[in-house]
């Protein structure tokens, strides 16, 4: 089995993000770049339960290829959302979408912004690109249309659709999911109570960001605890 600690990162995310509710099923992937270029990447099957997945099931695919040479394991949305975006965005080494339940809420609001009302919000102050032009489930010209609209981010709002995370490694794009879901829930939370935002100033949100990013080490140390806990109970994930 090639690659196998970055399978077995991208595994515990897949089995996390299942025991946080935050997955859909069988839909919705997660996917690593294990080459220089980023054309060869690891991406969770079609039809697998993520609660059930392990570091072999990955499959190893590679952009430059025609989808139905890796065969009927491959989710057509996924292959040209993830495609897409690992042969044009250089910094998407590690690629994580989702339709979670706040997230997915904000992006069906005309205005899917997240403003800066608290700590969590504002890690993502002027950090995130927001696209509003969807036009059906991703395949095709939308694949390419998404990752143009990502530019530099590494946050994509997709409007109607979800969300989506871009990072140097899996534990970066797995915390800034986790933590762009919980903003979500802060500011949808917020907004149902009916009164007025505290809306942070832009010097103390970009403040804030700022702080976040410098932060040492927080999101390898946040995927070692989910590591440690799917060791202990559920160790079969690494096989």
């Amino acid at each position: 089995m090639e690659y196998v600690e970055t399978r077995r990162d991208l595994v515990a995310c897949l089995r996390w993000t299942a025991r946080l509710n935050m997955h859909e099923g069988i839909a919705n992937h997660y996917s690593v770049a294990v080459s220089d270029d980023g054309a060869r990447f690891l991406m969770n099957p079609y039809g697998l339960h993520w609660s059930k997945i392990q570091a072999s099931d990955l499959l190893l695919l590679n952009t430059n290829a025609e989808m139905e040479d890796n065969g009927n394991a491959v989710d057509p949305t996924a292959w040209a959302i993830h495609g897409a975006l690992h042969r044009a965005v250089p910094h998407a080494r590690c690629i994580m979408h989702l339709h979670s339940k706040y997230a997915t809420a904000l992006a069906c609001l005309k205005n899917p912004s997240l403003p800066p009302v608290d700590q969590n919000t504002m890690r993502f102050y002027n950090r995130v690109s927001i696209d509003t032009g969807f036009d059906g489930m991703g395949l095709g010209d939308e694949a390419t249309r998404l990752a143009n609209v990502l530019g530099n981010k590494s946050i994509l709002m997709m409007g109607q659709h979800g969300v989506l995370t871009v990072g140097s490694s899996v534990s970066r794009a797995f915390d800034d999911i986790y933590y762009f879901e919980r903003s979500a829930e802060i500011y949808m939370t917020a907004l149902a109570s009916g009164q007025e935002l505290n809306i942070a100033s832009p010097e103390v949100a970009e403040k804030t960001a700022q702080q976040w990013a410098e932060y040492p080490n927080f999101a390898d140390k946040h995927l070692s605890a989910i590591r440690a806990v799917l060791d202990d109970e559920e160790p079969e994930y690494r096989d």
